[in-house]
């Protein structure tokens, strides 16, 4: 049997916060961000919006495009770095409740901006257990962690959910040969406190994000081209050989430095950082959202999804379209 992406679905807020609204709230400007990020508006969610309300309505489009009932699903993964609640209960069980996804065992699975290629592993692996379509959700309400008067990070995230429907089928295709690593070495480099780690540090509320930009960027890079050699390497493949690389949306910088290491055509790789920001674990299906309904994505067309994040973990993931 093969695991193949049956259905997607995306949803993000509509509240659009553009680099000149940024340039009204904290020392920036539009040229200063584009210029260094490659960003220029990012969406924000409204009051009543939260991690889970946003991933059921990606999860509902998901099932619809997959022609799956809530009742059919074996599985349901949730990715977030922002759930609605720090411990119980779950994302998952919150979006499996409002579904009626009655049949399914669900959970939260947090591996930071990789999350969604780590889930896709993760069920790839169960399907061969338990057959049954999973239902794979990336959620994030990044704007509720960071900083709004640290121009350096506020203006690097937007909120979103990205979902997928993966079931498996006889024909060729689908999920491919995947990478996933961490470099806990690094783990300092991205943080947000709070948490249960010490007595003082469980009363306290979560801080803001904090990250350290250089090593952040040197290791997104190293990493990326990592995901994309091994890939290439494991197949055989060179860049003809691949339709497209759906990149996680962090910088475009990265993106640009990484296409320069590993010489594949920058036409080749998508990109929406520009509209959504960083959405972290969310922007990878959100963008394959996006293509497939725009009709990008044809029968028989390899795709690596590749991401990095925070852990330090990295991850990517081979895909043929199939849909």
């Amino acid at each position: 049997m093969y695991t193949h992406i049956a259905g997607t679905g995306s949803a993000v807020p509509k509240r659009i916060l553009t680099n000149d609204d940024l340039a009204k709230m904290v020392d920036t400007s539009d040229e200063w961000i584009v210029s260094h990020t490659g960003i220029r508006e990012r969406h924000i969610v409204a009051p009543d919006e939260n991690a889970s309300s946003l991933g059921t309505e990606a999860a509902r489009k998901a099932l619809e495009d997959a022609g799956v009932a809530p009742e059919e699903l074996g599985l349901i993964i949730v990715t977030s770095t922002t759930p609605d609640y720090a411990i119980y209960p779950s994302t998952a069980c919150l979006i499996q409740g409002a579904l009626g996804a009655k049949n399914a065992a669900a959970f939260d699975m947090m591996a930071a901006c990789p999350g969604f290629v780590y889930g896709m592993t993760m069920a790839k692996g169960f399907m061969k257990i338990d057959p049954r379509p999973v239902l794979i959700v990336s959620t994030e309400i990044m704007s509720r962690t960071v900083n709004w008067t640290d121009r350096n990070t506020c203006c690097l995230f937007g909120d979103g959910a990205g979902a997928v429907v993966l079931r498996n089928e006889e024909r060729p295709g689908g999920l491919g040969f995947h990478l996933i690593k961490a470099d806990g070495a690094g783990a300092m480099a991205i943080t947000r406190e709070g948490g249960v780690r010490t007595e003082e540090t469980c009363r306290q509320p979560p801080g803001d994000l904090k990250m350290d930009g250089r090593a952040v960027f040197n290791f997104a890079v190293r990493s990326f081209t990592e995901i994309i050699s091994t890939t290439l390497a494991h197949y055989r493949y060179t860049e003809k050989d691949i339709a497209w690389i759906i990149p996680h949306q962090a910088n475009v910088r990265i993106i640009e430095a990484a296409v320069k290491r590993i010489k594949i055509p920058p036409e080749k790789f998508y990109v929406n950082i520009d509209r959504m920001a960083n959405t972290s674990s969310a922007s990878i299906p959100i963008a394959l959202d996006e293509m497939a309904r725009q009709g990008m994505l044809r029968r028989g067309d390899r795709l690596i999804l590749a991401a990095f994040g925070a852990g330090l973990v990295y991850g990517g993931i081979t895909v043929e379209w199939t849909k």
